[in-house]
């Protein structure tokens, strides 16, 4: 272990200053000079008020914004930061809500995070982590497992990998054995990251993978199929319900007037809506018309109607008849 000597600690000084006024000082919290003083001397640093003031002047020269109180009790703080508090909260929502993070994780980046602010504010991200009641994943791979997608869709390479899912045990049980696919993007959705990519077992439209389920993801010496010209993500993601995979098609739907903010939630605000009546608007949109798509559009009750094409909506009212069947109705209910 190397040793320290008072030289390498006078050299070290303004570091050690800087990280101080960094941890301990905050919009709300200054240092008096004193206190400057005592808290380098923790570190085993003795310096003088004419030098730290100079030190001050060279990180203000560099670029720290250190603010300095003036009146009854003089002292300086960190005005501002490369993340300011707010910016640190969004970023800290963002993993403790994430599905695919697990708890440890968390709690590790939610530390890290706390390392840009003050130690006053650093305990309003770190309060968060039992605000809230959400499951998590406790796949501890899933960080490895994106870092290796992302290099194949840079690398432009085909990936493979063993896909789970659980049974009634709750234990792992792997589908189809070995799976190899192109990636084509890596998307977030409801909490998760999901691979999209072309699978040759479904060579009609790009297939969605939950990276959380995915295993012991390698990278091939095979080149990854190009991604189509007309592929579009966005588009892809607004026809794509829970993320479920499936062949997309053209629908045409009937809704009234009130429904226009969960459509426009759903599909964008790029989507067109065309009026029909004084109470109703058509609307025509992409979508992988399976169970996923039949749960958004029966939410709506009978405010909501496919018109097109009659093999969906047939699709839809066998769905419908099933599900009434289970419940007790009769064959001619609907």
């Amino acid at each position: 272990m190397a040793t320290t000597t008072s030289g390498d600690l006078r050299r070290l000084k303004i570091m050690y200053l800087y990280k101080i006024l960094t941890e301990k000082t905050d919009e709300n919290h200054h240092l008096t000079m004193p206190q400057i003083i005592a808290e380098l001397a923790k570190y085993g640093i003795h310096a003088g008020r004419k030098a730290l003031y100079e030190d001050i002047d060279a990180l203000q020269f560099y670029g720290v914004d250190i603010i300095q109180v003036k009146g009854n009790e003089s002292g300086y703080y960190v005005a501002s930061r490369s993340f300011e508090l707010p910016e640190l909260k969004l970023l800290a929502d963002a993993v403790t809500s994430a599905q695919f993070i697990t708890e440890k994780k968390s709690k590790q980046i939610l530390a890290k995070l706390g390392e840009l602010c003050s130690v006053y504010e650093a305990k309003q991200l770190q309060r968060q982590v039992y605000m809230r009641n959400r499951i998590k994943n406790e796949n501890e791979h899933i960080y490895i497992s994106v870092d290796t997608i992302q290099r194949a869709i840079h690398e432009k390479k085909q990936i493979a990998f063993r896909y789970f899912g659980y049974n009634t045990a709750k234990r792992k049980q792997y589908r189809d054995g070995l799976r190899i696919c192109s990636p084509y993007a890596l998307t977030w959705d409801d909490g998760r990251y999901y691979l999209v990519a072309y699978y040759p077992k479904r060579p009609d439209s790009p297939t969605n993978f939950r990276v959380d389920r995915m295993e012991n993801v390698e990278i091939l010496d095979a080149p990854a199929a190009p991604i189509p010209q007309e592929f579009q993500l966005s588009e892809h993601l607004s026809a794509s319900f829970s993320m479920f995979s499936g062949k997309t098609q053209l629908v045409t739907m009937r809704l009234k007037n009130h429904l226009v903010n969960p459509v426009i939630d759903r599909f964008g605000k790029q989507v067109a809506l065309v009026p029909d009546d004084s109470e109703h608007f058509l609307l025509k949109v992409n979508v992988k018309a399976e169970q996923p798509f039949y749960g958004w559009i029966f939410q709506f009750g009978t405010d909501a109607e496919i018109l097109e094409p009659q093999s969906v909506r047939d699709a839809f009212t066998a769905f419908l008849q099933t599900v009434m069947t289970q419940y007790g109705g009769g064959q001619n209910t609907l």
